[in-house]
């Protein structure tokens, strides 16, 4: 095999991980009929519910669709970065974070949802304290806080390393 042959090779195995998307895609198909479950719950018992319990299940609906955003920004963006160019330049709907999708970017981007999902499962947390024990809820404040100062270490690192270039 000529070292063409295998930077070939080495090019084309990145369409490995098109199926992986497809996965995530089908994960994403799972959260909207999660949400379609939630939904129809809160619905049906809403005249049961405290303002409390609405509350919940409103949280637990608005983490189904911060998890699904996720998955949105890994599937088009890991897509976009690491298999293939998408094309949407003059599609209306194209989304105006694709244009500034990089490896670096991404990570921070996805770093950043995961503290929006972190903040939501805190603040349920903290509206409904009678489930949760204090070593627990000591326990998600500390990844919390961990996720925090991870993206701003990524924040930075990435800030540094485009300003060196």
């Amino acid at each position: 095999m000529k070292i063409r042959d295998l930077s070939q090779l080495v090019f084309l195995s990145r369409w490995l991980q098109a199926p992986l998307y497809l996965g995530l895609i089908i994960v994403l198909g799972v959260y909207v009929y999660e949400f379609a479950l939630g939904l129809i719950h809160l619905i049906s018992n809403a005249n049961k519910f405290t303002e409390n319990q609405i509350m919940l299940q409103a949280l637990d609906l608005i983490d189904v669709v911060m998890i699904a955003n996720l998955l949105i920004m890994v599937i088009v963006g890991g897509y976009e970065t690491f298999v293939s160019k998408l094309n949407l330049q003059t599609h209306p709907d194209q989304p105006e974070w694709l244009d500034q999708v990089n490896a670096g970017s991404m990570k921070i981007k996805l770093a950043l949802a995961l503290i929006g999902i972190s903040s939501i499962h805190l603040l349920r947390t903290f509206i409904d304290l009678s489930q949760k024990n204090t070593f627990a809820v000591m326990w998600q404040v500390i990844i919390h806080l961990t996720l925090l100062v991870s993206v701003l270490a990524i924040a930075l690192t990435n800030k540094l390393m485009s300003d060196s270039h």
